[in-house]
């Protein structure tokens, strides 16, 4: 049986007995952990990507290749940005009793910073299928990245969007 109260019809979280400043708190914890866990990852990828251009294989890239590596670079330093924004507006609203907007900004900040480095991971694929097999073989296996990254990380998750749980 789904829990709901009176003041927030729908709300399958209020059995917790929280605040919403202990509630804003929880939910600040649980994005900076989801943070934590990507930040790593595209700031090594970016770190990757920029080092590319002084390795002496790049210039056998041809100009389609060399564009999907721009546009793979800048998803890639795009994802860094969002996804490290959180940190620096929890810097400037410190202490400023402002938690609900930087925990509302960061979640959107966050979705688009994944979906740049989905991106940017899937250009990734293109350029080294392409150096390593061809073309043909780059696209593919850019394509099936970019699809497993939509369907992984949104796809998939959706219906859980629109089913509460019956228990917590």
């Amino acid at each position: 049986m789904d829990i709901e109260h009176p003041e927030t019809p729908g709300r399958w979280d209020v059995h917790r007995n929280e605040t919403e400043a202990q509630r804003l708190d929880r939910n600040w914890a649980s994005l900076l952990q989801e943070l934590r866990v990507t930040q790593t990852g595209v700031q090594l990828l970016t770190g990757f990507l920029l080092m590319l251009p002084f390795q002496e294989r790049f210039a056998e890239l041809d100009d389609q290749m060399r564009l999907v590596y721009l546009a793979t670079v800048m998803c890639s330093i795009g994802s860094t940005l969002l996804l490290l924004a959180p940190v620096g507006m929890h810097r400037v609203l410190f202490r400023r009793r402002r938690l609900d907007a930087i925990v509302a900004t960061s979640h959107l900040w966050a979705i688009a910073g994944l979906a740049l480095l989905g991106l940017a991971l899937s250009g990734v694929g293109v350029v080294i299928f392409d150096a390593v097999i061809g073309r043909t073989a780059a696209w593919i296996a850019g394509g099936c990245i970019l699809t497993a990254f939509v369907s992984f990380w949104f796809l998939l998750p959706l219906p859980f969007r629109r089913h509460r749980p019956k228990t917590y």
